[in-house]
């Protein structure tokens, strides 16, 4: 191959499609098993790869030279072929110091916590003294020497500035698992969290929700990928370039998810936005359906709200777990329960589809809204809610096709990523 990335397992990353956005150059996903490493690295049939977990430290015994900056951290992530020999990079450093720098996070004199010892760890600790930082204290399940545990973490560094995680906590499949928890650090002012999928972990959603800076990976993967494409080529990039891929990678990722009342067009609206985008269409709705062989209304006559709510945070949860890139419409009272919404903002963008009381019309398929007397309770009962969870609120009092030129016009356009 010419150019390429190796690790042990690669079936969920993004880099193919970074570096194809970066240049025409070929580019492959390729996975080496570890009693295969050595004969890889032997024969040295690439131009240039990029290496990512679990060979960052294995591959430097076969490097002639190492940059100051992978010798200084201990590990390499980007190798060049120049006329036979090898020689390794770290380009993760640079990921690191641009996601935080573009966050506006502030390292000077600051106290930072780096979770995992890794080789991603490594790349964090020296990012955070280049930075400034007055103390990087390193946080590990296991006590040693140069660490310390979660438990101390809370007890002796709870006045922690930022934290740096870069555990695979959070990381997809098992995207409801949180490193540590941001609440229990008052003066926390930002967190970097170096996992890309989902696009918002927890642990960022939750600083966020305390008002923090916070941020995932994936502008640090897009960065890294581009400084690795101008040291496989020799050539300079811009930063417009990094700027347009992270925007352009996001949107393709990132779900459009619609809440709002029964009756409010969400289906209309997300169908249509499907057909524009040439994008996949989910209904929550549907898919308990689907799931369960019975109607909804069938479904709350028989077993009731309460296990009907149930069965829509298992649906939620799948959808939002699987789905990138899809359109998804919720059904009114998703928003309900704060699980819910937290799954879909992990890979998604909450529009509100606001119809006016007076527009929504009562059917006898809604269980909860088949007059008019019960649309207007829950409509009472759920707005503040609906305005509460949501990104953005997108009016829908005239026609579906202006209220998906709105959606569109701000995922895409008007946003500030």
């Amino acid at each position: 191959m010419q150019f390429g990335c190796i690790g042990e397992k690669l079936g969920h990353s993004y880099s193919v499609e970074i570096h194809e956005a970066i240049s025409a150059y070929d580019y492959v996903l390729c996975e080496v098993a570890k009693d295969a490493l050595q004969s890889f690295m032997t024969e040295r049939d690439f131009k240039g790869i990029n290496v990512t977990i679990p060979y960052k430290q294995a591959v430097i015994p076969y490097l002639k030279k190492i940059d100051g900056i992978a010798e200084r951290i201990g590990a390499v992530n980007t190798i060049v072929n120049k006329d036979g020999e090898l020689y390794g990079f770290n380009t993760d450093y640079f990921g690191m110091t641009s996601l935080i720098k573009r966050a506006g996070m502030d390292f000077n004199n600051a106290k930072v916590l780096v979770l995992g010892t890794g080789g991603t760890s490594k790349t964090a600790r020296i990012v955070s003294e280049d930075l400034g930082a007055a103390k990087t204290v390193v946080v590990s399940r296991n006590k040693t020497a140069d660490t310390v545990t979660y438990e101390e973490a809370y007890a002796d560094h709870s006045d922690a500035d930022y934290i740096i995680n870069t555990t695979p906590c959070g990381m997809y499949p098992n995207t409801q698992t949180i490193a540590i928890e941001p609440e229990r650090f008052g003066k926390l002012k930002g967190v970097a969290d170096a996992v890309y999928n989902p696009l918002r972990t927890q642990l960022v959603s939750r600083a966020l929700k305390m008002g923090v800076k916070a941020v995932g990976g994936l502008y640090m993967l897009v960065a890294q990928a581009v400084r690795a494409y101008e040291i496989f080529t020799g050539k300079e990039a811009s930063q417009e370039l990094t700027e347009g891929i992270f925007k352009k990678i996001t949107n393709q990722k990132e779900n459009i998810v619609l809440t709002g009342m029964p009756a409010s067009g969400k289906s209309t609206i997300g169908e249509l936005l499907a057909t524009r985008l040439d994008r996949s269409f989910v209904d929550t709705d549907k898919l308990i359906e689907e799931k369960t062989g019975m109607s909804i209304p069938d479904i709350f006559k028989k077993f009731g709200e309460a296990h009907f709510r149930n069965v829509e945070t298992e649906v939620i949860k799948e959808a939002s777990l699987s789905l990138r890139g899809a359109v998804i419409s919720t059904g009114g009272g998703a928003v309900l329960k704060e699980e819910n919404t937290k799954a879909l903002r992990q890979n998604g963008r909450l529009y509100f589809i606001d119809r006016p009381l007076s527009m929504l019309v009562p059917t006898s398929d809604r269980p909860l809204s088949s007059t008019v007397e019960d649309i207007t309770k829950r409509y009472n009962e759920r707005f503040p809610i609906y305005v509460k969870t949501a990104d953005v609120r997108s009016d829908n009092s005239e026609t579906p096709e202006k209220a998906v030129d709105a959606v569109i016009r701000d995922f895409f356009e008007e946003r500030v990523i």
